[in-house]
């Protein structure tokens, strides 16, 4: 099913709306972002197993929230868990720290209804900004962008940006790792469950032959907390997975059979 085909069966009716917010220790950032939410019909905090109060407070500043307990750790697996709990015509990724807007949710929605079946944010398309990404983050991210441009035939502008929106039909074809495949005993995590993620997804989109939009979006500075990425750790695994969907992609190509590994990376 394409794009077309989905606004068509809608019947006139405007489409649902499912925001994915992965969370840990977020308690001090969730009023503010929570503010910032434009009418959906569905929020789905994801909490990766917070010390603070970030289930509580989501709770009582949004009542209807669903809260769901991710299953393994990384933002990759929260947000698989949170694809899987969503029940709307669109999803929507968001982050809990306040750096990426809940109000420019209908910017990606309108993208959708336009036709693209993806909705891509991008810091660096025209009208996009970041107050966030520091240089070296910014030299690495280019450094990626080019590379899957290049393997991938793709033109993004900003490969490692978690704001990100498409129709709920997409997920199933994406094929992420199985959120309830249980975690290693050595604590490594599996490959896609960290903030390889959005490469990933953005990768198989690309593979699948998906209209891809890019939405202008601009990041702020996290407000509260430290953030768990970590530039040379993180670029590593999204290194490592650029050559693992490059594989993949020539295996398709040469009509082999493609194994779904749950490794690490």
């Amino acid at each position: 099913m394409e794009a077309s085909s989905t606004v068509n069966s809608l019947a006139g009716r405007r489409p649902t709306v499912s925001v994915v917010v992965p969370s840990l220790n977020e308690e001090r950032n969730l009023p503010y972002v929570f503010s910032r939410m434009p009418a959906v019909d569905q929020v789905v905090l994801v909490d990766g197993g917070s010390s603070d109060r970030t289930v509580e407070r989501a709770r009582e500043l949004m009542p209807s929230i669903d809260v769901v307990h991710q299953t393994r750790k990384g933002k990759g697996n929260a947000l698989v868990c949170g694809f899987a709990a969503c029940t709307s015509d669109i999803i929507v990724m968001i982050d809990a720290d306040g750096s990426t807007d809940p109000a420019e949710i209908p910017l990606f929605v309108r993208a959708l209804t336009d036709g693209a079946d993806f909705a891509k944010g991008s810091r660096f398309a025209h009208g996009g900004h970041s107050e966030d990404i520091t240089r070296i983050r910014r030299v690495g991210n280019a450094g990626l962008n080019f590379a899957v441009n290049r393997l991938f035939g793709t033109k993004f502008s900003d490969l490692c940006y978690g704001y990100n929106a498409f129709w709920r039909w997409v997920v199933p074809y994406l094929n992420l790792p199985d959120q309830l495949v249980a975690a290693p005993s050595n604590g490594e995590m599996l490959w896609g469950d960290g903030f390889e993620i959005e490469t990933l997804i953005n990768v198989r989109a690309a593979g699948l032959e998906l209209k891809v939009t890019e939405v202008a979006s601009i990041e702020a500075a996290r407000l509260h907390g430290v953030s768990n990425l970590n530039a040379i750790r993180d670029g590593k695994r999204v290194s490592r997975t650029i050559v693992r969907e490059w594989r993949r992609k020539r295996a398709i190509v040469a009509g082999y059979p493609v194994v779904v590994s749950t490794g690490g990376v």
